[in-house]
């Protein structure tokens, strides 16, 4: 048995974003929202809201909410909010956003969680394209962090991914902007994480663990964490490193 004062394994605290975005892209992102002067803001799949609560302090009198399914970021996010004076006009709320009715709005972020919009037995980035359209009104802004094939992966580099890694679970990019065109979108700036931003975001992904690890090896949970960390870690290295981009797209909804 586990004694309730044994320390637990840290939750991603060395990161800001929960994705592979640099401070640089996340402030030209924030600029741009911004000027765009929106009176509400949603995050989907906001986790602990970073972005959306610097969207708030870059527009004095916006109002955001972001939803989420994970307790842990959004008491994270709320915390955040109130240490940066921003409680009163966020709102962080733990719910499916499938069929969300907290639309339409101003802005979206919708960041690495479209798949919170799509049937949960299959990723559609169509279908996800749609809803963000729904929920956003016309001539409003959404910037969607969305994965794409930066070539056809190999066989053996799919072996290495996610169980049942296929080539159809992601486009693309030329593909993936089309689709936001045929959803009633116009992609006003196309942008993809470089190396640096994957790096920094998979190491700090496991950063914490790790140094957990190396000081806790006898730990009840240290075994199956050592395995569920060398998974993740391999995945990357030996998987999708250099094949899975992350595009962000800021898209403006048409009439």
């Amino acid at each position: 048995m586990i004694s309730s004062d044994a320390p637990l394994p840290p939750r991603l605290g060395s990161l800001t974003f929960h994705g592979p975005l640099s401070e640089e892209r996340a402030e030209s992102l924030v600029r741009r929202i911004a000027a765009a002067g929106p009176a509400d803001v949603l995050d989907i799949g906001c986790g602990w809201g970073e972005l959306l609560l610097r969207v708030l302090d870059a527009v004095p009198g916006a109002k955001g909410v972001g939803i989420d399914i994970n307790a842990e970021d959004l008491a994270r996010g709320r915390a955040l909010a109130a240490e940066r004076g921003l409680a009163d006009r966020s709102l962080f709320v733990e719910e499916s956003a499938r069929g969300t009715g907290r639309g339409p709005v101003d802005a979206i972020l919708c960041l690495g969680s479209s798949q919170a919009l799509c049937d949960p037995e299959q990723h559609d980035p169509a279908e996800a394209l749609r809803e963000l359209r729904r929920l956003v009104r016309p001539g409003g802004l959404v910037v969607l962090g969305e994965g794409f094939w930066e070539r056809t992966p190999t066989e053996a580099e799919l072996a290495g991914m996610w169980p049942g890694a296929a080539t159809g679970d992601h486009l693309p990019l030329g593909g993936l902007v089309d689709l936001a065109i045929e959803a009633g979108f116009r992609p006003a700036w196309i942008e993809t994480a470089g190396r640096d931003e994957w790096e920094a975001f998979e190491s700090g992904y496991r950063y914490d663990t790790e140094l957990w690890l190396a000081a806790h090896p006898d730990h009840p949970l240290a075994a199956e964490t050592r395995e569920r960390v060398d998974r993740q870690r391999s995945s990357w290295l030996n998987g999708y490193r250099n094949v899975l981009g992350i595009a962000y797209l800021t898209l403006v909804a048409t009439a």
